[in-house]
């Protein structure tokens, strides 16, 4: 008979800690779609800073430096290349 109530509070305890368990996972799951969600937009403002990072070094080399003007050039020419490409493959 003790054998019997042993194994009903082990089952118990079981149940509890399997309840217990089942709340963390769901706490757990929203933590993880929180992060992800902040990732992305951390991602997106990475990406948004990194072209007005290029804006500003492009309108930097069309101001003064000869050797900035340079490289500023090559930039949009690359860009402009890029676009030349984009619309070959779209006329296809």
């Amino acid at each position: 008979m003790e054998t019997l109530n042993n194994l009903e509070q082990n089952i118990l305890t079981l149940l509890s800690r399997y309840s217990s368990l089942q709340q963390d996972y769901a706490r757990l799951q929203e933590e993880n779609e929180q992060q992800r969600l902040e990732v992305m937009r951390s991602h997106a403002e990475l990406v948004e800073l990194q072209n007005q990072y290029k804006t500003l070094r492009i309108a930097k080399g069309l101001s003064e430096d000869p050797e900035q003007q340079e490289i500023a050039r090559r930039h949009i020419n690359n860009m402009i290349n890029q676009i030349d490409r984009v619309l070959e493959i779209l006329k296809k």
